[in-house]
């Protein structure tokens, strides 16, 4: 039988959520007021005494973001165990004092510990609790109140059918779409819940098909280690990588919902700081610019710019004219590699050999050899009655070093020198090197018979030459990061004096901090205490206090303490590459369905795109179930995916009745009822007209994202394009999915296809 909750039952749980509000309330005022205490308090001029108060701003600042995020949906649960009173569960944590002063638990937090039966308990394992209770609320806080009830009673008499239901998850499964992922702490389901509390080390693959939640568990999962490992995220923060900026968008509001703020979000395509690709290559270009292959490309590439010159370079100076030959650049050459920094700071090393041996040279010329033998009449002629009247040989040493000394300043400003510099070991940027080897058949030809010649018999990078100033691809992004790392940055002013005594204290302070509230001795030396307070100084402005998201999306060589892949199977070798450099603990979570794939270079398995950085050392846990499409729609796209790939297709929890249906493009505004979100799925976005209630995506735009009502056109041509785009396309209805038959296909040839029925629109 249905349980009815009495209206006095409820009547009481809605006092108790109200007073939960009102404890909310009242520590949000409390911490709301020692914020603004601690940014109004005076400091001096002490460096120590602004670092303090900023710290005790941010402090109370977040935590008064996480009661602020928690006020919608405060209190959704509660446990009731085998002994002692019943316990709230809810989106944060919350106290109350009891009659003796001492804290009690008043409101459990749903990543702790105690609340994981909330989320796991069965008939057959209670995990120690005798009911389960879900709440449903109406009104906006704080008078937020209980309207319904489900409870799940675990006794041996309690009927099977009735528990496994859950009429909370059933109704959050059909509730219209928003233009944002809403979060799902009030129905996180068991299998959900054992990924999101996974440990924090390693790498972990969460694989599951479409409407499985992964991406919500993915979210969840970094809410919870960041409740859990607190101390030793605070400093470090966690990347999340997402497909795309809609898709970004879309969950970009679930962490900050849920009072966290320590993420920064990004994209493949922007993974070089100033670039934000969008266009994709080719496959085949692709598919070369996704291999690591590329690493050995771009060090050929850069080794290229160090050059020796074909004639000498004549240098004239006011005593003598120097030649910078081949023998003098080789020897510069090789110190300059020998160093092991990257291009632009081995300049400096070059340039330093190359003065060094001109100027011996120089002095070996204007002397005439002379001082190279102390006793030496000539050199007694040279300098008789001159200030150099010493012993003959301290006369030589002397009469050498100022010679020298002039001739390096003289040097060192001329523009001959300078001319030679830059022809032989020039500046460069990451965009102007790839830009250049991308455009040029000779360098690219060049490239492929070195590398012909190390092993790489069947490479040739001709496939990816391009008109000069084509747009930046997805698959250049990770090339212009990995080029950062082999060139580093231009040489920069040096900073004003207060700048580096303020970024030098700066940096102690900030450091210090960190290490504190990660556990870590303070005093520890470490290798990054040997940055210098100029890069520091650089970087930032007088206040350079910050969250750790702002510090870390402003610091292109920032680590972070966790990082989380979104759409994974569709990351390249390379794109692995560099983002392992930003997350050097490997502490990852990456989240795809190898049945999605539609990038050419992305993987095949887990294994082999995760074994350069992971090894065979990654955890792999599936979701196999579906509760966002409904089965109809499920039974449609499969068909849409090769016969090996249909094991991959999650099981759907429900049945809607709407199975999909065919239409054409001027019908699709009837089937828009004003409940949710529409979306148009098209190979060619910019070729459909307006359409009132519906946005636009391609399919790689709509990965990640899900619609009331999804209008596929001409999936003929998408399958045609890739098998996998289909099966994503069709897969983001929650609701209804129509199939608009392209110029050179037939509705019947679609039914044909995916076995919609012939249902007309008026139906």
């Amino acid at each position: 039988m249905e349980y009815r909750p009495l209206a006095d039952e409820l009547a009481a749980e809605t006092r108790c959520v109200q007073e939960l509000h009102r404890l909310l309330a009242a520590e949000l005022d409390l911490v709301s007021g020692r914020s603004t205490a601690a940014l109004s308090a005076r400091t001096g001029g002490e460096l120590s005494a602004r670092w303090e108060r900023d710290v005790a701003v941010h402090r109370w600042s977040e935590r008064a973001a996480q009661l602020r995020a928690a006020r919608s949906g405060l209190c959704f649960g509660r446990l009731d165990g085998r002994d002692g009173p019943p316990l709230y569960v809810g989106r944060i944590g919350l106290s109350r004092a009891d009659d003796t002063e001492e804290e009690e638990t008043a409101l459990l937090d749903w990543r702790a510990p105690a609340a994981q039966p909330f989320y796991c308990a069965t008939l057959a394992s209670p995990m120690g609790l005798v009911r389960r209770r879900h709440f449903q609320l109406a009104g906006t806080a704080p008078q937020e109140r209980v309207v319904d009830i489900n409870d799940d009673v675990f006794t041996a008499a309690t009927d099977a059918a009735h528990t496994a239901a859950d009429p909370a998850l059933l109704a959050a499964l059909a509730a219209p779409r928003g233009s944002a992922m809403r979060d799902i702490v009030a129905t996180i389901q068991a299998e959900q819940d054992a990924v999101i509390r996974l440990p924090l080390g390693g790498t972990v693959v969460i694989e599951g098909g479409p409407g499985t939640g992964k991406t919500a568990v993915a979210l969840h999962r970094v809410a919870y280690l960041l409740y859990t490992h607190r101390e030793q995220l605070a400093r470090r923060g966690v990347l999340v990588v997402g497909p795309s900026g809609p898709f970004l968008e879309y969950v970009g509001g679930v962490l900050p919902s849920l009072g966290e703020s320590a993420v920064v979000f990004t994209t493949p395509g922007r993974l070089h700081r100033g670039v934000d690709a969008t266009a994709v290559d080719a496959p085949e270009v692709a598919r070369l610019k996704g291999d690591l292959v590329m690493c050995a490309v771009l060090r050929k590439a850069v080794a290229a710019e160090q050059t020796l010159p074909a004639e000498p370079i004549l240098i004239a100076l006011d005593a003598v004219t120097l030649e910078v030959d081949r023998k003098v650049a080789t020897r510069a050459r090789r110190a300059a590699r020998d160093s092991g920094r990257p291009h632009n700071a081995a300049r400096m090393v070059f340039a330093e050999d190359l003065l060094v041996q001109l100027v011996e040279r120089g002095v070996e010329l204007i002397t005439g050899g002379v001082l190279a033998d102390p006793e030496d009449r000539d050199l007694d002629r040279m300098f008789e009655g001159d200030e150099y009247a010493l012993d003959p040989a301290e006369s030589a040493a002397a009469i050498a070093r100022d010679l020298a000394d002039d001739l390096r300043d003289e040097l060192v400003d001329h523009p001959g020198f300078r001319a030679a510099l830059n022809a032989l070991w020039p500046l460069r940027t990451p965009e102007r090197l790839l830009a250049e080897l991308l455009s040029s058949p000779a360098r690219l030809a060049a490239v492929t018979a070195q590398l012909r010649r190390e092993g790489h018999r069947g490479l040739d990078l001709g496939v990816l030459h391009r008109a000069e100033g084509a747009a930046w691809t997805v698959s250049d992004a990770p090339l212009l990061d990995e080029l950062v790392e082999l060139l580093g940055p231009l040489p920069r002013r040096k900073p004003r004096d207060t700048g580096v005594r303020y970024a030098a204290e700066v940096l102690t302070l900030i450091d210090a901090h960190d290490r504190t509230i990660a556990g870590e001795d303070a005093d520890e030396l470490r290798a990054t205490d040997f940055v210098t307070a100029g890069m520091l100084a650089e970087r930032f402005d007088d206040e350079l206090v910050g969250s750790v998201a702002e510090r870390a999306a402003a610091d292109r060589e920032w680590t972070y303490g966790h990082l989380v892949v979104d759409e994974a199977q569709e990351l390249s070798a390379m794109d692995w590459h560099v983002l392992a450099r930003r997350c050097p603990s490997r502490s990852i979570t990456a989240v795809g369905d190898l049945a999605q794939r539609s990038a050419p270079a992305g993987a095949r398995t887990w294994a082999e795109v995760l074994a350069p950085i992971a090894g065979d050392r990654f955890t792999l846990r599936a979701l196999t179930v579906n509760y966002r499409t409904p089965a109809e729609i499920m039974e449609a796209a499969a068909l849409a995916l090769p016969e090996d790939e249909r094991h991959r297709v999650p099981q759907s929890v429900r049945r809607t009745g709407e199975p999909p249906i065919h239409a054409r493009l001027d019908e699709l505004a009837g089937l828009v009822d004003g409940r949710g979100t529409a979306a148009v799925i098209t190979t060619e976005p910019a070729a459909l007209p307006t359409l009132d209630g519906f946005v636009v995506h391609s399919p790689g735009s709509a990965k990640g994202l899900e619609f009331d009502v999804v209008a596929v056109v001409d999936p003929e041509a998408i399958r045609a394009a890739c098998p996998a785009d289909l099966y994503v396309a069709m897969t983001r209805a929650t609701r209804r999915l129509v199939l608009v038959p392209g110029a050179q296909s037939s509705s019947a040839s679609i039914r044909a296809a995916v076995r919609a029925p012939s249902v007309s629109t008026e139906t």
